[in-house]
Parts: structure tokens; C-alpha cells; sequence
């Protein structure tokens, strides 16, 4: 079962339960961060457990751009050696579509001395940025991305002034995080704060403090959204990553859809990214909850809807509003893909997923907007639906090269659509 080269697949539905075994891939969250303070850090760094995918490949290349070494021992290692400092690169920093890597370089490298534009595929082009240009600003970074979104055009003095960094999470947890390991570069303590109370998965800036004290860095908590980093900078670690939370969704939504059983190795609950939350609304399948709120675990949110397609009662998916800024709109996607089948719609920044008893499906072809979420949680209607084709399944290589791969090993089947 391969992807590669095909312009659509269409899932053959399996008469027996999913039985084996799976290994989810390195967490991508963990991974970047991993790799970009491991660039920041003085001496050779050692990452084992890591995440090869096109995401973190653009992390690597452009940290490389940045002369920091780095080498990749297997196929799940990288090592890396950092002098505490990045250089001005000769081109700008091609990103494609991974906004991890984005943000978190966006705020990095205020740290270079010369210009620096970041930037990234159309899809890219199109999600926002600019809370995060705005905070850089107010730190005397002479910053700009004149469409609210990448490309980004930075003119580095090598760091930024003031003690307080104050950012507008709303839209993604991911601009504070990349302001909390930028501030650990200062030279005096730096509190970084929320300027409302609305933020996106709260989970993965624990996520980013607990990786930032992997590499020698002080910050704690220090109220609901302020957080207080102390300068040093970082020092060079060695760290086993863990698999990717959002990855083992589609396996543990395979397991319920079809009744069987796929051992990961590791238990739902020694996840400690956000997206493991997940698992606990699974278990109760086909008795989900009527109402979830994915705002703490937005990319599960694609494989929850479609898992609660087959609940035993409709289910409202809310504070998922960020799900609009993904890769694509995911909540539109959804909403669109899923409403072919007569499965789903939207009401404001809400999904509301209702359930068909009997229903056992009909040709349709399934658009994946060029976002490996969307391929691999609606593939995931071929388990009980006859006839899904899903579009450009290439796109799972974003995060999991692998994931048709896993799923054949389990039993499911393609094939040409």
C-alpha cells in the first residue's frame, strides 16, 4: 500500500478488526523545538527518537543555512552542534507549509546580526503571523511581513532590548512559545505576558518550557498568562524523543472503528502532548460526549470528527475557531468533505457531526487541501464507508511519510482510484 505517485486512493474497507503493531512517528512539536534550541545552544546535542518529515527537514535545512552542523546519524536521530549563536543566511529561509518552524524562527532570528527573510509555500502565504511581528517590534526588532502573513523580512542587530514581551496568543500558542525561548537569549530576566485571555492549545507551551529546561533554560510559570524566563541561553542536551500524540489519534481511532487492537508501546496516558487528551473521548466511542471542546487538542479535533460520524448521537465540536488558520481551514474542510456524505456541517466556529445509522456509503471523492490532517483522518472513513477516495495522499509526508505504510501493515487496503 503506497501513496507515492498517486493522485487519489480509494480506501477499500476492511472485513476483519485492525490487529498489530504501529509505531507512530517522533513527536513534530517535540522535534522542532528539540532542534532549533539544541541550534541555539553552545556544544554537540544529541536527538534520538526524532521526527524525519518534510516539517522538520525544513527546520534542519534552515538551521543549516544558519551555520549550525547538523547531522543525522539514522533514521530517527539528529545531532547537533550549535556555538550559541546563528549567522545572517545567504538565501531566504524556505519553510514550505510548517508552521512550527515559521513561528519559532520568526522570533529566533532576532538574534542574528543582518537580514533575514522567512518565508514559505502559497499555503504559508496565507496564515497569520502578524501578532507575532507585532510583539518583535516592541522589542526594537526592525521586523515586517507587509500582508499580516510570511514572507517575513527581519534586519537582525543581534538580540533586542526591553524586559517584558507582551503577545496576543489567540490565534496560536505558537507565537508564545517562540517568544519564551527567545527570551532565555536576553541578558537580564524577561517576562513575556498575554495581552487578553484567549489562547490556542495552553498544552504546548508546557510543552516548550519543559524542553527549554531539557537545554539548561530557567522559566516558570508566574501567574494565568504571564511566564518569567532568566537569561543564559541554553546548553547542549541529549534527548529521546517521544511519539507523536497527534499520529497515534488515527490509531487509536482505528482501533474503535473497526474493533480490533493495535499495540503503539506506549500507554495513551504517558503522552505529554496535548493531543493525548484525545484518547479519553475515544474510549467512550460510540457513546461520545454531545458537546467536546478541541480547544486543547486542535489536531485531533479532524480525527475525533470523524470517528463521532459513527457515534451512536451527534456530537458539537467547539473552540475550534483557530482550526481556520491550520493548514488549510480545517473547520471549512471538514464541514465541506464530511458534508458530501451527509456527515457534517458548520454553524459559526462550530462543526456539528451527525451520525448516519445504515449508511454504508457511496462513491465521493474527498478534496485534502494539501494538508496531511485532513488525508489521514478522512482515510479514515474507508473503514465503515464504502467507495472514499481520498486526494493527493502524498501530503501525509508532512508529518508521517509512513502512514499508508502503517496501515497496510495493520490490514487495511487500497487502490488506484
Amino acid at each position: 500500500m503506497t501513496s507515492q505517485g498517486q493522485d487519489a486512493i480509494t480506501i477499500i474497507p476492511p472485513r476483519v478488526p485492525l490487529i498489530g503493531r504501529a509505531a507512530p512517528p517522533g513527536s513534530k512539536s517535540i522535534t522542532n523545538r528539540a532542534l532549533l534550541l539544541a541550534a541555539l545552544a553552545r556544544g554537540t546535542s544529541r536527538l534520538t527518537g526524532a521526527l524525519k518529515s518534510d516539517d522538520t527537514r525544513y527546520m534542519a535545512e534552515a538551521l543549516r543555512q544558519m551555520g549550525i552542523e547538523i547531522t543525522e546519524p539514522d533514521a530517527t536521530s539528529f545531532t547537533v552542534t550549535g556555538t550559541g549563536r546563528l549567522l545572517a543566511p545567504k538565501a531566504p529561509l524556505f519553510l514550505g507549509n510548517a508552521g512550527t518552524a515559521t513561528r519559532f524562527l520568526t522570533a529566533a532570528v532576532a538574534m542574528v546580526e543582518g537580514e533575514v527573510v522567512v518565508t514559505g509555500d502559497e499555503h504559508m502565504q496565507k496564515r497569520p503571523i502578524a501578532p507575532l511581528i507585532a510583539a518583535l517590534k516592541a522589542l526594537g526588532v526592525e521586523i515586517e511581513a507587509p500582508t499580516g502573513c510570511p514572507p517575513v523580512t527581519l534586519r537582525g542587530k543581534g538580540g533586542f532590548s526591553g524586559q517584558r514581551m507582551e503577545i496576543d496568543g489567540g490565534l496560536s500558542s505558537q507565537y508564545v512559545s517562540a517568544l519564551l525561548m527567545l527570551a532565555a537569549q536576553g541578558h537580564a530576566p524577561v517576562e513575556v505576558a498575554l495581552t487578553g485571555q484567549e489562547i490556542g492549545a495552553k498544552g504546548y507551551i508546557d510543552l516548550t518550557l519543559a524542553a527549554m529546561r531539557v537545554f539548561g533554560a530557567k522559566a516558570e510559570v508566574t501567574g494565568p498568562g504571564t511566564w518569567l524566563v532568566q537569561p543564559g541561553g541554553y546548553h547542549a542536551a541529549e534527548w529521546h524523543i517521544e511519539p507523536d500524540a497527534s499520529a497515534a489519534t488515527y490509531f487509536w481511532a482505528a482501533e474503535a472503528l473497526s474493533g480490533g487492537k493495535i499495540d503503539l508501546g506506549v500507554e495513551a496516558e504517558a503522552f505529554t502532548q496535548p493531543d493525548a487528551k484525545s484518547h479519553a473521548f475515544m474510549a467512550q466511542f460510540p457513546r461520545m460526549p454531545a458537546v467536546i471542546d478541541g480547544s486543547q487538542m486542535q489536531d485531533a479535533v479532524p480525527t475525533l470528527a470523524v470517528l463521532a460520524a459513527f457515534n451512536e448521537a451527534p456530537v458539537r465540536f467547539t473552540g475550534i475557531a483557530n482550526l481556520r488558520v491550520k493548514e488549510c481551514d480545517r473547520l471549512s474542510a471538514l464541514a465541506t468533505e464530511m458534508g458530501k456524505l451527509g456527515l457534517a456541517h458548520e454553524e459559526g466556529d462550530e462543526l456539528i457531526v451527525t451520525p448516519r445509522p445504515g449508511f454504508a456509503g457511496q462513491p465521493v471523492r474527498l478534496h485534502t487541501y494539501a494538508d496531511h490532517r485532513m488525508a489521514m483522518s478522512l482515510a479514515l472513513l474507508g473503514l465503515r464507508l464504502a467507495g472514499v477516495t481520498i486526494e493527493d495522499p502524498g501530503c501525509v509526508a508532512k508529518t508521517f511519510p509512513e502512514y499508508w505504510q502503517a496501515m497496510a501493515a495493520l490490514g487495511l487496503r487500497t487502490k488506484p482510484a
